[in-house]
């Protein structure tokens, strides 16, 4: 088990769950690619690693981005919101980034307008 910086985890604001929403950004375009779920543990690999780790609420595990699909995220920066309640993942995105192979999770229009 990796130790999370006890000035980082102190600053987090989780879910009863113990969970930290983190939305994933592509680092040099700002693209959107997904929202992931991040527990102390997660973020400290994450950090240490520099690959994006999450903690998956449907398998009750951890997994790392792209270690059996090879679709990897190295991670460039990770910001805490102002209310410490959500990450912001910065990452170069090999391959896609959604399970369904798009290369984002946010491919559908929602939006009223020309969006």
């Amino acid at each position: 088990m990796t130790d999370l910086d006890p000035a980082i985890a102190a600053r987090l604001k989780r879910t009863a769950e113990g969970l930290v929403p983190a939305v994933v950004q592509q680092h040099d375009t700002g693209e959107v690619l997904m929202l992931g779920w991040m527990d102390d543990e997660a973020l400290a690999r994450t950090l240490e690693t520099g690959r994006a780790t999450y903690w998956s609420r449907s398998r009750q595990e951890y997994w790392v981005k792209g270690e059996t699909s090879g679709h990897v995220q190295d991670v460039h920066e990770i910001r805490l919101d102002c209310d410490g309640d959500t990450l912001l993942v910065k990452v170069d995105q090999t391959g896609v980034a959604c399970h369904t192979g798009d290369r984002t999770c946010f491919d559908a229009d929602l939006v009223l307008g020309d969006g």
